[in-house]
């Protein structure tokens, strides 16, 4: 890992989102509350969280860092759902890993629990696609 000690402890934010592109049918079901293993935009929001916190133990030369805020939402746009993720902390090092990391378990969670919905006829995932995952804001000393 890198030496980060001489560095001073500052606030940071960092804001990463991606997209998950799912059948119609599903995104419906979706709108519908109809997702038979519950709330997928609950659920995956707790899955982001947990997963901002373990950025660590999934990433090994991340440093561990006091998290102090994690905002996740979840948007639902025609046939794809949107997972959002900002990480906040005061610390010598940047959080955006950790918005990365939250952005895909949050939308694997969700994957995950559509995953009947999305298989086709042989059991494979033809139109399912987790897309544009990207860091859209850094910020240093300035949240």
């Amino acid at each position: 890992m890198v030496d980060i000690s001489d560095k001073p402890a500052v606030a940071r934010r960092a804001t990463a989102h991606g997209r998950l592109r799912l059948r119609p049918a599903t995104a419906a079901a979706i709108a519908d509350g109809e997702v038979p293993k519950g709330d997928p935009f609950a659920i995956g929001r707790v899955a982001a969280i947990q997963a901002v916190k373990a950025t660590p133990t999934i990433l090994p030369l991340c440093h561990p860092l006091p998290i102090s805020g994690v905002e996740v939402d979840f948007t639902l746009e025609g046939n794809e759902v949107e997972c959002r993720v900002t990480v906040t902390a005061m610390y010598r090092t940047g959080v955006e890993m950790e918005a990365l990391t939250g952005v895909m378990a949050g939308l694997l969670c969700v994957w995950d629990l559509v995953k009947p919905l999305e298989k086709d006829d042989a059991g494979q995932y033809p139109e399912t696609r987790i897309h544009d995952v990207e860091v859209v804001e850094k910020l240093k000393g300035e949240t």
